[in-house]
């Protein structure tokens, strides 16, 4: 798809965003994860700040997003919680940060709409401190084999609709990339993975 397309698609889904930050569901798998941020944080595809509520209050944050009605929200969000964040506007694929910049990097149902994930993965594992912590929340395919096959059905639909890929390996792709997984809690029939990691740090 179209980048400018999918930023339209998600620009169009802002306030549907914003009003599922409320789900108690999501908000125990948020607090669970998110409370492990620690200093000097990134959080890639911020969307409309649905984990801001849940960060230590000493962090930093730097909250990228490429949807401008996304980061509108997030920035109210950010107020609201009195959080120390700065927002990008940009393309998260081609975002460009210095190597071992963060002390956290969090990601929570991002790559389900990244082009080439692994990349991503591959370049988190870079930005992030060698004493660093990777906190991850994402959706993919089901290992319930009916679940999978509904889901690889509808895949394409959903994409066009809502420019998410249902199908893809999160935890195949986690142990594909560089970063090492610490530990995983996976939930509704393995189609969401929290996953706690750090990078590898190569000589």
């Amino acid at each position: 798809m179209d980048k400018q397309r999918l930023i339209n698609i998600f620009d169009r889904q802002a306030t549907q965003y914003e009003n599922k930050r409320e789900d108690p569901k999501q908000q125990r798998w948020r607090q669970n994860l998110i409370g492990h941020a620690k200093g000097n944080v990134l959080e890639l595809a911020v969307g409309t700040g649905a984990n801001f509520p849940f960060y230590p209050p000493e962090v930093k944050i730097t909250a990228a997003d490429f949807s401008k009605a996304m980061i509108d929200k997030a920035r109210q969000a950010a107020k609201y919680h009195h959080l120390n964040a700065e927002f990008m506007c940009s393309d998260i694929e081609e975002i460009s940060f210095s190597d071992q910049s963060f002390d956290t990097i969090v990601s929570t149902l991002s790559f389900c709409s990244y082009k080439n994930p692994l990349r991503m993965l591959d370049k988190i594992n870079c930005w992030c401190k060698p004493d660093g912590r990777i906190l991850f929340m994402e959706h993919g395919i089901s290992s319930n084999f009916m679940v999978s096959v509904l889901q690889k059905a509808l895949n394409p639909l959903l994409y066009r609709v809502y420019g998410c890929h249902h199908t893809r390996d999160i935890m195949g792709l986690m142990q594909e990339s560089h970063v090492q997984i610490d530990k995983v809690e996976s939930h509704w029939l393995n189609m969401v993975h929290l996953i706690w990691a750090k990078p590898t740090i190569n000589n």
